[in-house]
């Protein structure tokens, strides 16, 4: 385990996007972690402060490939050398980066180890056992010592929060309609994250076998029905649940089990009436409320910034448990 005494060194891979730039920021206001690369093949030799509002250090993006990193990580000589590894990558890539470190040698399996911990933001280790699940409000107990963290997916981190209060009076699959800025479909230029398209338009798409619905109804162990859009605000996600329960309820019973049951998470909101996107953007936690009920069926709102309690926020989050420190250090509430 790290000593709070000394700082952490922290490597991301693939920082040119949105959730990059956050965890930058993040990491960089840190009291015992520092950033040692952040790596990007189309910003190699720019420099971070550049392409990164708030962030004010010197340091300059880098190209590193999976070998490279995973020399950097087993060598404490490397100027590149990190302890804590994070891979923004998209869906499909952090296998090759995993692989080699695994080659070289350097992942220990428990917190005494030489490898670096490992916190990947993509889909490509959610449904691996062998990783660590890492939504601390549900998953924390199993955290200690695991060095190999899968970050849960935006949506997932709603649906789940929204509905784990509930877990085993659910009957039937939960429908969950979520509406998303358009950070969330990434840098790459595509008809969602494009504004002029969007503009007075919520755009509908993968309504069914979405990844985080699978993700989801494996994590919460019942099955769950997603229907993701995307709209023309930047960050910020909204989802309606709307679920059936094996008994009767009512809006007041079901807000005084979802406060008892988030009474001691500082990063999770709870109040009677519907939460406002417009009022999560910028903002490290969630908000669930809009608590409606008739009969058995019920209906929870809940909204979170995309970009950080659903990506940044909570692989900090994961970082600083993995590291043995306080999981809200350098989190601002």
């Amino acid at each position: 385990m790290t000593g709070h005494h000394e700082r952490s060194r922290v490597g991301i891979v693939g920082a040119r996007g949105h959730t990059g730039a956050e965890l930058i920021r993040l990491i960089a206001g840190h009291p015992t972690l520092e950033l040692a690369f952040v790596s990007s093949r189309q910003l190699a030799g720019e420099s971070v402060a550049d392409h990164v509002d708030g962030y004010h250090g010197a340091l300059e993006f880098v190209s590193l490939d999976a070998d490279q990193v995973a020399r950097a990580c087993a060598d404490p000589a490397s100027p590149h050398h990190a302890q804590v590894l994070v891979l923004a990558l998209p869906n499909g890539l952090a296998s090759g980066f995993v692989q080699a470190i695994n080659a070289a040698d350097v992942l220990g399996n428990d917190i005494d180890g030489n490898g670096p911990v490992i916190i990947d933001l993509s889909a490509d280790y959610r449904f691996d056992d062998d990783w660590h699940y890492g939504l601390p409000e549900l998953t924390r107990a199993d955290a200690a010592g695991r060095r190999r963290i899968a970050n849960p997916g935006c949506y997932a981190t709603a649906m789940q929060l929204a509905l784990a209060p509930l877990r085993g009076h659910l009957d039937g699959p939960a429908q969950c309609f979520g509406v998303s800025g358009y950070s969330g479909a990434g840098t790459t230029p595509s008809p969602r994250n494009d504004p002029e398209k969007l503009r007075d338009n919520l755009m509908p798409y993968a309504l069914v076998d979405h990844i985080h619905e699978r993700e989801v109804s494996r994590h919460l162990g019942h099955p769950v029905q997603f229907m993701p859009h995307v709209a023309p605000w930047f960050r910020g996600i909204t989802l309606t649940v709307n679920l059936h329960l094996d008994h009767a309820a009512s809006a007041g019973q079901l807000l005084e089990r979802y406060r008892a049951a988030y009474a001691d998470e500082p990063l999770v909101k709870v109040q009677a009436e519907a939460p406002w996107v417009s009022a999560i953007a910028g903002r490290h936690g969630a908000v669930i409320g809009g608590f409606a009920a008739q009969g058995r069926r019920a209906v929870v709102v809940a909204t979170l910034d995309n970009l950080l309690k659903g990506a940044a926020t909570q692989a900090l989050q994961n970082i600083n448990l993995a590291l043995g420190h306080p999981e809200l250090e350098g989190i601002t509430p």
